[in-house]
């Protein structure tokens, strides 16, 4: 099998070996070869937590999507629909129409950071960005506090496909995403894995990195040992043919469409199903300034609801879906006002985002914004108190606090509340 392997936006090969080491260190049961994928499926299951974020990268226009304003002047060409829940949503989200019992659209997101990487970073960490400290992001936070959960887990535990994440801020790069295309292939590192001269050279250098490392009682030394061991287990490991999307049935992989996203929402269920505490699979080109109604209709719309559709339905069916939370999001909404090139703006005062999943309700529509759109009309949320509540439904304690390296302390999720009618 021949893998490409990538490393994270501002992951040199230097934090890459660095994050193999950290996981070594994370992961304190002794690792094995040879388990095969599903072997250890049904174990890795029992009350093991995941969480999928669908992210959204450029402001998806939330008043076309989840919050429709029929009849008002901002309201736009498109139409609201039934669902199986107790909410409407966009006549061109039919699939993910029939899923709403299990999601839940909480309407009255009211944020303050309407620039494309301020708010990218706010809605990744529950913080606004601060030149004296890094803040890691919540799939670093979630895969940190999950990962004990499941001691035979051999693959990275935060997984982004499509697009890199936020990093991990001051818990370091152990805890970084391991970024993947939608095909599950990681580019700059090819590894033959099917080659047994491979094998035979880096067993014939562990030995030697092990003995060296006790002749010497180096720290140095033993540390480099645990990142030969920690890349010779990735590399060997047969879970990773969790990343192997091709191996689906062909009907399976339409289901969810052959674009980018719908094979990243696939991987993301194989992932998750592996045991991977976080998996963000992005989809980007939601900055519509211009032409936005056809924009969603041809395109991003179809394309959206037939993966969120599918990957839903399948984390059910599979009964995956009470221990993996779906978080759907962007970094802003876009403005109730279309300007004159048939677009919507930049918008964070009152928009949507999605969750459902773990132990969320779901159907329900949480919040309300007035009849045109323009402010939020009950209780606003933030990101912090999105994450806190994803947290919640998780089953991860908001109580704990992490020290930063400067000495600050910072709690989970940014200290935010939970949004209690999600609970």
């Amino acid at each position: 099998m021949t893998m490409n392997w990538q490393t994270p936006a501002g992951m040199t090969r230097r934090h890459f070996m660095q994050h193999l080491a950290g996981s070594s260190a994370a992961v304190t049961a002794s690792m094995t070869m040879g388990n095969a994928i599903y072997a250890n499926a049904e174990e890795l299951k029992k009350n093991h937590k995941s969480a999928i974020l669908l992210w959204m990268g450029g402001g998806p226009a939330t008043i076309d999507i989840w919050d429709l304003k029929p009849g008002a002047a901002t309201g736009g060409p498109f139409r609201p629909i039934s669902t199986s829940g107790d909410l409407q949503i966009c006549e061109h989200m039919p699939m993910v129409a029939q899923q709403m019992h299990n999601l839940s659209v909480v309407r009255s997101m009211s944020t303050r950071e309407a620039d494309h990487n301020r708010g990218r970073y706010y809605m990744h960490t529950g913080y606004v960005p601060n030149p004296n400290i890094e803040h890691p992001s919540y799939g670093s936070v979630i895969a940190h506090e999950t990962l004990e959960q499941r001691p035979e887990l051999e693959i990275p535990p935060f997984v982004s496909i499509g697009g890199a994440s936020a990093g991990p801020g001051f818990l370091g790069m152990a805890w970084a995403p391991f970024s993947v295309t939608s095909n599950g292939r990681i580019r700059n590192l090819e590894m033959k894995l099917e080659d047994s001269r491979l094998r035979e050279r880096m067993y014939a250098l562990e030995m030697i990195e092990t003995g060296f490392a006790k002749r010497t009682r180096d720290v140095p030394a033993y540390e480099h040992a645990k990142v030969l061991k920690k890349t010779f287990d990735l590399m060997t490991s047969s879970q990773m043919e969790a990343f192997r999307v091709e191996k689906e049935p062909e009907e399976v992989k339409e289901r969810y469409g052959t674009d980018g996203f719908g094979q990243g929402c696939l991987l993301a269920r194989r992932l998750v199903e592996a045991g991977v505490p976080f998996v963000e699979v992005d989809l980007g080109g939601w900055d519509n300034h211009n032409g936005i109604h056809t924009i969603l209709k041809d395109n991003k719309l179809p394309q959206l609801d037939r993966a969120m559709s599918a990957l839903v339905e399948d984390l059910e069916q599979r009964e995956l879906l009470k221990d993996t939370v779906v978080i759907w999001m962007g970094e802003f909404g876009r403005t109730p006002r279309i300007n004159q090139n048939a677009g919507r703006d930049h918008f964070a005062r009152a928009w949507s985002c999605v969750v459902g999943g773990g132990d969320l309700k779901g159907g329900l529509a949480v919040g309300a914004t007035n009849s045109d759109g323009t402010a939020v009309d009950t209780e606003p949320f933030s990101s912090e108190d999105l994450m806190t509540t994803v947290c919640k439904g998780l089953g991860i304690s908001t109580e704990k606090t992490f020290t930063s390296k400067n000495g600050r302390p910072m709690k989970i999720a940014g200290g935010g509340k939970i949004i209690s009618e999600l609970v």
